[in-house]
């Protein structure tokens, strides 16, 4: 198997969940979506994947503040508002029976259409809404020994062509450069924005660190990962100089450190970039620090939730 950000321990219930599609519950091998739905004929949608833990839902505030930014910037009306979506998620691990060590994909699609094309008018349903829910673990492995990174050709577009802020179904240029940094190698993929400075991951938010400084992009062209807003809340706070500001991938060759975060994985020390080891090689000190920060950062907040 891949060594990714993504990688999961293997769990056997997962064989058994039930799947959300539109108000029913289906096995995981009959849960279907129609060859017209919006998401899959054009990739029309948006999507958040939300960590479950000890019972609660981490950092849901944030994730449905940028559900919904999402939805509204693409004029898609979901038909549920936060207290229904809220609901919704309950409703899904309840009847899985889940308490803990849960990944969420909310997916909801503009619906289907009576033909394939753009034009809304063509539609013939209200929205797509699934919800899978999955026991996932990351694996200890990767979360200790980090990953490899490879700096795609495929870059990430400004604002005003695709605004990557929003969690949208459209990944191809993702998927390329994850393909690109594959064939290189390497574990994952380190994307640029069009003015030649590091911009994200393929899935995942990217960190440097030098001289004890954390750094990361100015955020224009990447997703607002919620965990990467948490981790520099909780650098900040720690008394932890952070940049948001644009720098290379030379500084990054030269960089003490670096890690990358998401809801999945938490934080991933990164270990080599181009073939060029990241400081010694090995996970660093500030990354270790990070990660024990943040982790208590999500047990205040379900404690609070």
């Amino acid at each position: 198997m891949p060594k990714t950000t993504h990688s999961a321990v293997p769990d056997p219930r997962n064989a058994d969940v039930l799947i959300y599609i539109n108000g029913e519950y289906f096995r995981r091998d009959q849960a279907r979506i129609s060859v017209f739905d919006s998401g899959y004929l054009i990739g029309d949608g948006i999507w958040e994947g939300i960590r479950f833990h000890h019972g609660r839902f981490a950092f849901l505030d944030r994730h449905l503040d940028r559900l919904f930014h999402g939805l509204e910037a693409a004029s898609i009306d979901a038909g549920l508002d936060r207290r229904g979506i809220t609901a919704l998620l309950q409703e899904v691990v309840d009847r899985n029976a889940m308490t803990d060590g849960v990944h969420i994909r909310l997916m909801i699609t503009r619906g289907d259409k009576k033909t394939p094309s753009q034009h809304p008018a063509n539609l013939v349903s209200g929205p797509n809404i699934v919800v899978i829910a999955e026991y996932k673990e990351a694996d200890p492995a990767v979360r200790q020994h980090g990953i490899s990174l490879f700096t795609a050709t495929v870059r990430r577009p400004p604002p005003d062509t695709l605004d990557q802020r929003l969690n949208v179904h459209s990944k191809l240029h993702e998927v390329i450069a994850l393909i690109q940094a594959t064939d290189a190698g390497a574990d994952e993929a380190l994307m640029l924005d069009t003015t030649g400075a590091v911009a994200t991951c393929n899935a995942t938010n990217f960190f440097m660190v030098r001289d004890g400084e954390v750094w990361t992009s100015t955020g224009e062209f990447n997703l607002p990962g919620i965990t990467r807003g948490a981790v520099l809340e909780v650098a900040q706070a720690a008394g932890i100089a952070t940049h948001q500001a644009p720098f290379l991938i030379e500084d990054v060759y030269a960089a003490d450190e670096a890690f990358v975060t998401g809801t999945f994985g938490g934080l991933t020390p990164v270990i080599e970039v181009d073939g060029r080891p990241v400081g010694d090689g090995s996970p660093g000190k500030m990354t270790i620090r990070l990660r024990r920060l943040y982790e208590a950062l999500v047990e205040r907040d379900i404690s609070d939730g």
